[in-house]
């Protein structure tokens, strides 16, 4: 039983497959998926999206790559994650990748989402490129650690892994994790303690070796997990139960 912990299978992407999806879903022993809303015109279609299948959950934040986006305040932000089937804040956080200086918006929006998932009770689902030094500063000076936080699609090497671990933070490891250069993810992916990961695609985004460069989805999360079971030197099923676990504890989530 496989937990994918982060998607977007309601972009335009995936055009209107997704009863198809989630059959494939199914039949790869993807049991329970989180839909990552980005920006608050999504916020309908996937609720929507959500209420229609028991295995799929759902989250929101504003996205910290694009400063057009309008803003919404803390309060707005927590009303909107504590409806149904709503299990975190996110995704949020640091991007200086693809965004350059002067990134004050995107540092504030951060801090605004952390005050946001600590109102709400929710944990929150951080995206963290290029941005280690920052994105720890941010959490710390906002008490992240009260709402609990996991850095999805990890990117950073064991000295970031280390501190955010420190901070009782989360590992999410996607299909990066199996390409031949991802060397420092794949040594965090070895070191980090077993009920502190997540698996996850990003979908549809970053496909796995051997699916690299096609669409991806949530019913190719097993390649990830394959992947780090084999790095880990457990079996695919020991780590299928450990992510899943864990995520249910962390979005608060009951066993099934």
């Amino acid at each position: 039983m496989f937990f994918d912990t982060h998607c977007h299978i309601h972009m335009p992407n995936f055009g209107n497959e997704q009863a198809d999806i989630v059959d494939r879903m199914r039949r790869a022993s993807v049991t329970r998926a989180v839909v990552v809303a980005t920006q608050e015109s999504e916020i309908e279609p996937v609720r929507k999206l959500t209420g229609l299948y028991d295995e799929l959950f759902c989250a929101f934040a504003v996205s910290p790559q694009d400063q057009e986006l309008p803003e919404l305040s803390a309060e707005d932000i927590a009303r909107i994650v504590s409806q149904p089937k709503m299990v975190a804040v996110g995704e949020t956080g640091l991007d200086y990748h693809y965004c350059h200086e002067p990134l004050d918006w995107q540092r504030d929006r951060f801090a605004t989402h952390i005050r946001a998932a600590r109102l709400a009770g929710k944990p929150l689902i951080i995206h963290s490129r290029e941005a280690a030094e920052d994105t720890i500063r941010i959490l710390k000076q906002n008490s992240a650690e009260q709402a609990g936080f996991v850095l999805h699609c990890f990117c950073g090497d064991w000295d970031f892994a280390a501190k955010a671990l420190d901070l009782g933070g989360y590992l999410s490891f996607s299909g990066i994790v199996t390409f031949k250069s991802a060397r420092d993810i794949q040594e965090v992916a070895r070191r980090a303690p077993s009920d502190r990961i997540f698996i996850e695609t990003d979908s549809p985004y970053l496909a796995p070796v051997p699916l690299r460069g096609k669409r991806n989805e949530p019913s190719y999360v097993p390649y990830v997990a394959q992947f780090l079971a084999d790095l880990r030197h457990v079996s695919v099923q020991e780590l299928a139960r450990c992510t899943m676990d864990n995520a249910n504890r962390f979005f608060g989530i009951e066993n099934a």
